[in-house]
């Protein structure tokens, strides 16, 4: 029998923090071996998502969580202001990090990256580990080459706090790397009330809806001569992004380095 995954969650009382602390106590092959939430208090992880005792006390500091336990992973779903400090500790410790937040610079992931090198170790930043997300992406990337015309809207709750969600910013970079940047619209044209054209990213706009009573939707317009091409994907659960985040924990055990999208090691 081979050892388990010995597995922290960093943010373990958030709303994604929850459902990986009873993703890593229900899945086979995975231990929890910590949890952290500066507001939880004292509590038993397990009872924290409402399973059984767990043994495992949620504490209230990163490093209070690294210090007191044999950890083989961190999954990190904190906030943008949090990760890049709980990613950079985690590494110094030879904790492989698993991170679903965004707020990181290519300057810092490139760093991260040579850091997992010096230690041996492989990391994953993920801003997305839903698998319909990612073929969402992808195959906006695709169409991009023949449709270079298009569009992005996201729609997220209106609690969410960072905009445009990280998911949408994945899709432009891969849409970008697929296609060379065109400025679309009218070029005389003009915004009689700022903003209302959406964020301008290489040619083509993102656009953020917050609403209370949405979860996770994004969509890709595409715009041809007589014709449209929309790529849509709604998200109705947290529970969908698990699968994602446990093959993410399991791989990150086999590799070197920080990579950045599960769109990576999704195939392998």
């Amino acid at each position: 029998m081979s050892t388990p995954i010995k597995v922290a969650v960093a943010g373990a009382s958030g709303r994604m923090g929850r459902e990986a602390v009873k993703l890593v106590l229900q899945e086979e092959g995975l231990q929890l071996a910590g949890a952290m939430s500066p507001s939880a208090g004292a509590v038993d992880a397990g009872r924290l998502v409402g399973l059984d005792e767990a043994g495992v006390k949620v504490v209230p500091t990163l490093e209070a969580m690294l210090s007191s336990a044999d950890i083989d992973v961190l999954v990190d779903f904190t906030v943008p202001q949090a990760v890049y400090a709980n990613t950079l500790e985690a590494i110094t410790r030879g904790v492989r990090p698993v991170v679903g937040a965004t707020g990181f610079t290519p300057a810092q992931i490139e760093e991260l990256d040579e850091l997992c090198k010096q230690q041996k170790i492989g990391g994953l930043i993920a801003p997305n580990f839903s698998i319909g997300a990612i073929l969402m992406m992808k195959f906006a990337a695709e169409a991009a080459k023949y449709f270079p015309h298009l569009e992005i809207i996201e729609y997220h709750g209106d609690q969410k706090l960072d905009a445009p969600s990280g998911t949408s910013i994945k899709t432009a970079e891969l849409i970008s790397a697929a296609r060379k940047e065109l400025r679309q619209g009218n070029p005389s044209e003009e915004e009689t009330i700022e903003g209302s054209r959406g964020g301008y990213y290489d040619g083509f706009r993102i656009h953020s809806v917050r609403l209370p009573g949405v979860f996770a939707q994004q969509e890709v317009v595409f715009g041809a001569f007589g014709q449209s091409l929309k790529i849509r994907h709604d998200s109705y659960d947290r529970a969908g992004y698990m699968p994602g985040v446990a093959h993410a924990v399991r791989k990150v055990m086999t590799y070197e380095g920080m990579v950045y999208g599960f769109e990576h090691i999704m195939d392998d």
